[in-house]
This record gives C-alpha cells, structure tokens and sequence, in this order.
C-alpha cells in the first residue's frame, strides 16, 4: 500500500533519528514508500528544513550511486544551553549532598530522557571527529557513554577494575588515581577495540584526571587512537588536572557541607555553543 505523503514524513523522520550518522540510500526509501526518488527527495528538503529549524540536527546529502542521506545530531546554542543550565539547577539542589561531600547522582544518570539529551549535546560537540568507539569505565559512566554512542551510531565498551571470565582475555593496566593518588587497576576484553580505532572516552566525574588518563594509557596497550574526552561534571580546584583536552558539560565550582550549599556552572562545553549556530 503506498503511503501519503503526510504519512511518509512522519515515518522518514522517525527513521533517520533511529539512525543517526548512517547513510540511507533515497532506494531505500522509494521502496519503502512505493515512491519516485524524486517525490523522496522533496521529502527530505522538508525533513532537513524541520531538523535545523528545530535545532535538533542536520541532514548530510551524498551524491553518486552508492549515496543518499545521513542524519547528524547537531544541537544549536538555543537548545543546548538551556538543558544545561537546568542539569546545574539540578545538580545544585542541597539534597544532593552526601556524606563525604559527595553528590548523589543517580536519579539524573537513571533518567532515560536526561541522558539521552545529555548524549545529544555530547554527539553535537564530537559531531565533526572521527569517532569508531566510545569508551567508558564502570559503572556510573555506561548510561550516558551509552546515549553519546546511540547519537553517533557507534558501538561502546566498559572498561572494568577487574577481569571477568564471560569476556575472555583481557588488557590491564595499573594507573594513579588523581585525586588519592593511589595505585589501581582496570582491564579491557582483548575484542573489545580493533587496532586503530578512534576512540571518545566518555565519564561521569572528573576530579583530578586519573581515570580519564588509566584509560588513555589503555588505550595505548591497543594501539587506539584518543578521539575526544567528554565528561559530564568536572571538579573545579586549584588541583592540577591530569588531563589537558576535554569537554565537560558542567563545572562543580564548590560544596559547603556545612551550610548545605553547592554551587555548579556551564562547564567549558559553552565554547562549543557561542554563536548561535549548529555545531
């Protein structure tokens, strides 16, 4: 039964989100819709105008016999900035203070719609790089490490403070922790990483850089190469960071346990958003 047209954008919209940076030939479509490319590429036009003007993405045109059209998620400054400051409204309330001065996390890491937009903003940022992998550590990381590698269709791995029999062989490594400066160990499935790939490390909490830094050098025992670093929250201090190179969406600029108070700002992914436009 062939589709109205109303009928076909909704269905090609849908798709192209479920599919981001994959190219879909316009045969594809045509069969799928029982429609003349002609008539697709008219309702793509349409599609594209809706995604830039929504500030959601952009659609990619790749001309020749083996093209077609890919979906990029690429959040404009106007989406973007928003949704992170309300992550630090969030992040700020004093109930997330706990014992320690550690914040609890977890509701917003367990948010299905929260770190789906989180992985959006991530994939705008990393859009333009070539990324084969993402890569995180257990455990808080893997929802948000998950959502970056959905947005830039790509696959992820855990890397994991112990071996497990059920992945086989595996890498490891010992590394200092930045922030108590103690020795500690993570490990990798030997399949996990082709040689060569380009990899975007991705983590929840930056304090010092230890981790992102283990992961670097575990990076090396595979002989992959360091795409990107994005960090959800990176810990603001007179601490010399570990690592030279990331993009944090949020900054913890100070916790007063006693008075119950934290304070939390943009991270440095707002230079990544300064003029209005789509990445």
């Amino acid at each position: 039964m062939k589709i109205r047209r109303s009928g076909r954008l909704v269905d090609m919209t849908r798709y192209l989100l479920d599919h981001p940076h994959h190219l879909v030939s316009l045969t594809i479509f045509a069969e799928r819709y029982k429609s003349a490319k002609s008539s697709i590429s008219e309702d793509l036009d349409i599609v594209s105008e809706m995604l830039e003007h929504e500030g959601t993405g952009r659609l990619v045109t790749v001309p020749g016999a083996a093209g077609g059209v890919m979906f990029i998620p690429t959040w404009s400054s106007a989406k973007a900035l928003p949704f992170i400051d309300e992550l630090c409204e969030r992040v700020a309330r004093p109930d997330r203070l706990l014992p320690g001065g550690y914040l609890y996390l977890t509701d917003l890491l367990g948010d299905p719609r929260m770190v789906k937009q989180m992985g959006q903003v991530f994939a705008s940022v990393f859009s333009q790089k070539k990324v084969d992998v993402v890569m995180t550590i257990a455990t808080k990381g893997i929802p948000l490490a998950y959502a970056v590698a959905e947005q830039l269709g790509v696959p992820f791995v855990i890397v994991r403070s112990d071996s497990r029999v059920t992945e086989g062989s595996t890498v490891s490594i010992n590394y200092v922790s930045g922030s108590s400066k103690a020795i500690r160990t993570m490990a990798l499935a030997r399949r996990s990483l082709p040689r060569g790939a380009n990899v975007l490390l991705i983590d929840d909490f930056m304090k010092a850089g230890g981790t992102i830094r283990g992961m670097m050098s575990l990076l090396s025992e595979f002989e992959a190469n360091v795409a990107g670093v994005g960090v959800l929250i990176e810990a603001e201090g007179a601490e010399k960071k570990m690592v030279n190179e990331y993009v944090s969406l949020m900054k913890l600029a100070d916790v007063d346990v006693d008075l119950g108070q934290i304070q939390v700002k943009r991270g440095n992914v707002d230079q990544y958003f300064t003029d209005g436009d789509n990445i």
